[in-house]
């Protein structure tokens, strides 16, 4: 019998951690495979709780996080530091997800080694360079180097054979966000203590309609995210109202933000939440308002309408269901559109029922059987 194939997983965000951790657990339990992760800690602290709440000790860590860090440095830093533990542990395959500097450059150590690549969330396009950057531009290049391309959507897939990706290696397998949603979700149901953090902010707004915010795109830096601060502020002036805001750590939003929301009473901003919280506050809040790409995808698989404070996206199928609308970053437009959801229950009703098209919780294992079949092939 041949030996199981080693498959090394790299990953260094939240949102990277949160997508890979149920494909890492299927890879574990299944005996063709030998998982062996990597974290570049591109995101430290968000990180790291997404790994102890999944169980998760990595083989190698990077620990790149700097603060101020420039793209080109960080990228640097990746390639050479992903390069060494690819020299170490001559891995069958690497496995990337999504599109941040850390997937980029490990496809890139990959390919400059002849290591196949295989992209989970694959195909997601927006059309546009600059937006959402430097996301849409990592994605071509891991889309460009992988031999297996796991698309969430069949608007993924197209996207990567108008790209003349050839079909075979294209499989739409939803996405695996889904699979970590339903999993921690149900731990919370077991444990609710991993996700009682949130109660005191719950007893504090009882009876208002809880607005969930999240925003950290860097497109959106400056101007937009001044827009998008006054838009909270007039949304919150509504007395049957209240929003709670993770704020991200970098301090293009946190400056912002404390600046035009501090001392609101309707408003409560609260350090990032670890991903128990998370899921928690999907489930109270009424509508999310977000740029993030992953709340277009969760907060859907749970009833929840989403406003995304963009001008494109790369997941145009939650725009096509009716899950999410595309709103900007016009302050006007933002709160208008929130009001309107919240003010007539049938269009709120026809966003919240409509058909979440981004998985059933079952993405983890199509990947691993995929990986499995490619074994044989090559056998």
């Amino acid at each position: 019998m041949s030996s199981p194939a080693k498959i090394l997983v790299v990953f260094g965000t939240r949102p990277e951690a949160i997508k890979l951790f149920p494909l890492v657990g299927a890879l574990k339990a299944d005996p063709r495979f030998v998982p062996v992760v990597c974290v570049s800690a591109q995101h430290r602290q968000m990180l790291d709780q997404v790994l102890e709440i999944a169980g998760i000790v990595p083989d190698h860590d990077l620990d790149l996080m700097k603060p101020d860090q420039t793209l080109d440095g960080l990228t640097a830093a990746l390639l050479t530091g992903l390069g060494r533990v690819m020299d170490l542990e001559q891995p069958d395959r690497v496995i990337v997800q999504g599109d941040t500097a850390t997937a980029m450059a490990g496809a890139l150590a990959a390919y400059y080694r002849k290591i196949p690549v295989g992209h989970v969330e694959a195909g997601l396009r927006s059309g546009n360079i600059y937006h959402p950057w430097p996301e849409e531009v990592n994605r071509k290049i891991i889309g460009t180097i992988a031999d297996l391309h796991f698309a969430p959507t069949g608007v993924s897939a197209a996207a990567l054979t108008a790209e003349q990706v050839d079909p075979a290696r294209v499989h739409v397998t939803g996405n695996t966000v889904i699979d970590a949603l339903h999993w921690v979700t149900e731990r919370i149901t077991a444990e609710p203590s991993l996700a009682n953090g949130l109660a005191e902010l719950e007893a504090r707004f009882a009876g208002k309609r809880i607005i969930g915010v999240t925003t950290h795109r860097r497109e959106n830096f400056g101007g937009g995210m001044a827009a998008i601060a006054e838009a909270i502020r007039q949304i919150a002036a509504r007395p049957d109202v209240a929003v709670i805001f993770p704020v991200h750590l970098n301090p293009n939003v946190r400056a912002v933000m404390n600046g035009a929301l501090e001392g609101l009473d309707n408003v409560a901003m609260i350090e990032p939440l670890d991903y128990p919280h998370f899921a928690r506050l999907l489930g109270l809040a009424e509508i999310m308002l977000t740029d993030s790409g992953g709340v277009q995808e969760e907060a859907p698989a749970l009833g929840k309408p989403v406003l995304v404070m963009r001008e494109t996206t790369e997941r145009p199928e939650g725009v096509t269901a009716g899950t999410a609308r595309l709103v900007g970053t016009e302050t006007s437009v933002i709160v208008t559109e929130l009001f309107n959801l919240l003010d007539d229950k049938a269009a709120y009703e026809s966003m919240a029922r409509a058909h979440n098209p981004f998985g059933d919780g079952q993405s983890a294992r199509r990947i691993v059987e995929l990986l499995g079949h490619e074994i044989g092939r090559k056998a």
